[in-house]
């Protein structure tokens, strides 16, 4: 994650990063954070799957990829 997508996602869950930080924004912020690391290894499963093998793998690279944009939903 570079450091221009850390501030974004600071500035979209209303951060400030002068003064006092609101403990919900921080949240949301931690949030939103590791929806994009989830996302990111998700991905990484996905291209993992898409190697030109079929079969096993792929269905276990697909899954992998499904349950971690699960852990979203919890």
């Amino acid at each position: 994650m570079t450091q221009d997508e850390i501030i974004s996602m600071a500035r979209e869950a209303d951060v400030s990063f002068r003064g006092d930080w609101d403990e919900m924004a921080l949240v949301a912020f931690a949030k939103l954070v590791a929806a994009h690391e989830r996302e990111l290894c998700a991905k990484v499963c996905e291209d993992n799957a898409d190697d030109g093998t079929e079969g096993v793998w792929d269905d276990a690279c697909l899954n992998c990829a499904t349950h971690i944009r699960d852990r979203g939903q919890q």
